[in-house]
């Protein structure tokens, strides 16, 4: 497999970023995660979407370790500065889930918090329930779990159709149109830094073909069984949706009805946010992470 490392220095002063890298190495692949606050804590694991890096929970990592907890943000294999497999048929919806379960593995991580967006919850919920021993509590925020059962948005569908159509694949310039705030070209750079040329893409490219469309596509199943354990799921799931997200709007309400975890919970529309809240909203969101955590923790340990 052809890879490609995105140099370091592309990483060096990059705007409320100062964050010390970590890597393990998962089927020959060097993967980056941050790792903030005491070995000992609870894990808080953030895990991103398309096309963002863990440089997305910048504002969100700071408040969850200053409550006591342990914040890892990992950066998916073709992300951030994780490598970078240069094929696009080397990237499939099970390698991302099975490259996060072998994170946690390694790091051994038990009593989690997950934490997932966009994509993040699409792997995130499938490791989520088939390793339910390591999480305590999940936050689902503008993300689903797609089967191709049901006719996915409009709104996806256009983007899935421009992914693989326009010339130059504008990662900074994608993070801004699903904010709802002015980004400053700093921030735009800081997306943009992971992804020297299109060579480095490929990840990018991927991920909108990987989301299931179709009944019968390869992820179908699998996200039909983690849809059935999740009819089952106990463990508490609160929903922190945007207001103002047009792909996954209604989604929240979906997980709220079918998973018993979500029954009673305070569950929150965080407003003035697009898809990617944790830009526009992180402290916020950050803040409904930390009192979830303390709120469930209270209710299991009276």
């Amino acid at each position: 497999m052809e890879t490609l490392r995105t140099p370091d220095e592309r990483f060096t002063n990059l705007v409320d970023y100062d964050f010390r890298p970590h890597y393990i190495e998962i089927n020959s692949l060097h993967v980056h995660y941050v790792d903030e606050g005491l070995r000992a804590a609870d894990p808080v694991l953030l895990l991103h979407g398309e096309p963002s890096w863990s440089y997305l929970y910048r504002k969100m990592v700071p408040i969850i370790i200053a409550a006591g907890h342990r914040a890892i943000a990992p950066d998916l294999i073709g992300f951030g500065r994780s490598d970078k497999p240069v094929r696009r048929e080397d990237y499939s919806y099970q390698m991302h889930v099975d490259s996060i379960e072998a994170l946690i593995e390694q790091l051994n991580l038990r009593n989690i918090t997950l934490v997932c967006q966009d994509w993040g919850g699409l792997i995130g919920l499938r490791v989520a329930v088939e390793n339910p021993d390591r999480f305590a509590r999940i936050v689902a925020a503008n993300t689903g779990l797609p089967t191709g059962d049901a006719p996915l948005s409009e709104a996806f569908m256009r983007w899935q159709k421009y992914s693989q159509t326009v010339p130059d694949f504008p990662v900074g310039n994608i993070i801004q149109g699903g904010s709802a705030t002015k980004l400053t070209p700093e921030v735009i750079a800081a997306y943009n830094a992971p992804f020297p040329d299109e060579r480095y893409k490929a990840g990018a490219r991927a991920f909108p073909m990987l989301v299931p469309t179709r009944p019968d596509d390869p992820a179908s199943a699998a996200n039909r069984k983690a849809w059935t354990a999740l009819n089952c799921w106990e463990k508490p799931l609160l929903t922190a949706f945007s207001d103002g997200d047009p792909i996954t709007r209604g989604g929240d309400r979906y997980f709220q009805q079918a998973v018993p975890g979500a029954q009673g919970q305070p569950h929150v529309t965080i407003p003035g946010a697009g898809h990617f809240l944790q830009e526009d909203k992180g402290e916020e969101l950050a803040r409904v992470v930390v009192d979830f955590i303390a709120r469930t923790m209270a209710t299991s340990n009276p």
